[in-house]
């Protein structure tokens, strides 16, 4: 695991520029779960140099919508993969559910199930306004029991990931780097992968990392809490952890343009 460096893609002769940074907002842009000052100043930074910014979380479709809106940036990814909101634009749907009434119907079920076992389980504050995933508080909650919940859920047809925040239960399928690719291809056709940098720092993020689809990935130093629960990691990591690793990554994002 090597220490955060410049990236190479701006020092390698006759390589394209980076178009667009994808970043997690939870563990990545916040500092102990708020926002800041020198936040907004970064993507301010980012905004001034022309490189756009997509914020691609796990939280919820009524939660992402007035972040879409509010923030810096061109439009926002949320319940992981689940919709995208446009600035200004109406949400997009990435993932195909016929019903969503039914869909989460089958998840309060599976979420059920799971209480079964594991009956402190609470809902977490926001499920009420998903559409895609259902969550539950990861307070309490050992790796052990996370990993077992991954295997439960595994066997009934079901995916399940979790962040520093909460656990997801969702269609398998469903995670950041599908839902990029398809805005990708929707909003930034004339983009290769080659030239979007992803950042992110939680176990929801890992399909961020798989170089093999995004060879320009980033974690921020607390990514290293999760590193043996990781199938893919960053390339890169920055030296400081949360949005000072984000400032980090902005330094030299704005230096290469």
């Amino acid at each position: 695991m090597g220490e955060f460096q410049p990236l190479p893609i701006n020092r390698e002769p006759g390589a394209l520029p980076i178009g667009l940074l994808a970043t997690d907002m939870d563990g990545t842009l916040t500092r102990q779960g708020k926002f800041t000052a020198a936040l907004l100043k970064g993507l301010e930074q980012l905004q001034a140099v022309g490189l756009p910014v997509v914020i691609v979380t796990g939280r919820s479709a009524g939660w992402v919508n007035g972040l879409a809106h509010y923030l810096p940036v061109v439009g926002a990814m949320a319940e992981n993969g689940g919709l995208y909101f446009p600035q200004a634009s109406p949400p997009e749907p990435l993932i195909d559910i016929p019903d969503l009434v039914v869909h989460r119907q089958r998840l309060a079920a599976l979420f059920s199930q799971l209480q079964q076992r594991w009956p402190h389980l609470r809902e977490s504050d926001d499920n009420c306004f998903r559409l895609t995933d259902w969550t539950f508080d990861i307070h309490g909650l050992t790796q052990t029991d996370l990993a077992e919940m991954a295997q439960v859920c595994g066997a009934l047809g079901w995916g399940f990931t979790y962040s520093t925040v909460q656990c997801h239960l969702f269609t398998p399928g469903q995670c950041k780097a599908a839902g990029l690719q398809r805005l990708l291809e929707r909003h930034f056709a004339s983009l290769s992968t080659a030239q979007v940098v992803t950042l992110g720092d939680s176990p929801n993020d890992e399909s961020l990392f798989n170089r093999a689809l995004f060879p320009y990935s980033v974690g921020v130093a607390n990514v290293k809490d999760y590193w043996s629960h990781l199938a893919h990691h960053p390339a890169y990591v920055t030296q400081s952890a949360e949005v000072e690793g984000f400032l980090d990554l902005v330094e030299v994002l704005v230096a290469g343009r």
